[in-house]
């Protein structure tokens, strides 16, 4: 799975890097090196514009964990971080979202744990790892979206009444990453962007084509600090080599 990722990249350096047409400067995020679950994560997406249908590639922040249009409640979310890729074209949960909406999730690099059994010395801990492209570059992650309407709020015109929630494609994981954890996130080339973010394309068998592993299956792995650990914990030092 991919539970907890970095992404510290400004909004302007964003949207120059994906070619963004929109961004609402009044979005936005602080850098973060220990995104986690229903908080709000940087996504790149392309929407019709409303009156004109003008297609317009858009960088907005999205709530981690997605929510079906069809959900009682909002917890659903916390339970749908990641998508399998092997079966996201029938779950009713994503189904939808494969066809027409998908997006960018860029990351610097994601965590995974291992265990690590007690010794004379040290307690049994889970041992976490950043893994991250080789050349430093953004990880394009794939992601799914998906629009969910809060019943307890009355007027379709209140901002709190939408929420729009996101979530990450995984596959088996390979290489570097495989040996950390069995799964991890799948991402989009660059030179697949534009197919990727396209609303119209809606075959499945040619979206699958677009997936491919981070950085090609060229991902540097290193133990971190066991800060990570603590989901309220952030800062650059979580990425210092661990003792």
């Amino acid at each position: 799975m991919c539970g907890r990722y970095v992404s510290t990249r400004s909004p302007q350096d964003l949207a120059g890097l994906f070619d963004v047409t929109f961004w609402n400067p009044t979005e936005t995020l602080a850098p973060s090196w220990n995104v986690a679950p229903t908080d709000d994560v940087w996504s790149v997406m392309e929407r019709p514009e409303r009156g004109t249908g003008e297609v317009v590639r858009r960088l907005r922040p999205l709530r981690w964990g997605l929510v079906p249009s069809w959900a009682k409640n909002a917890n659903t979310g916390a339970k749908m971080i990641n998508a399998r890729v092997e079966t996201l074209a029938e779950k009713p949960a994503y189904r939808r979202a494969f066809a027409k909406r998908r997006c960018l999730l860029p990351a610097d690099g994601f965590y995974e744990w291992q265990a690590v059994p007690a010794t004379g010395t040290t307690k049994a801990h889970k041992q976490p790892y950043f893994i991250s492209p080789e050349d430093g570059q953004v990880m394009a992650m794939a992601g799914l979206y998906e629009f969910w309407r809060d019943p307890a709020v009355r007027a379709d015109d209140d901002p709190a009444a939408w929420w729009t929630t996101c979530t990450v494609i995984t596959t088996d994981a390979t290489d570097a990453a495989g040996r950390i954890h069995p799964r991890m996130p799948l991402t989009i080339a660059p030179a697949d962007w534009d197919a990727w973010l396209d609303p119209t394309r809606e075959d499945p068998h040619e979206l699958r084509g677009l997936l491919t592993a981070p950085a090609a299956g060229h991902l540097a792995v290193r133990a971190v600090s066991t800060e990570v650990n603590n989901v309220r914990s952030d800062g650059p030092q979580l990425l210092d080599d661990a003792p």
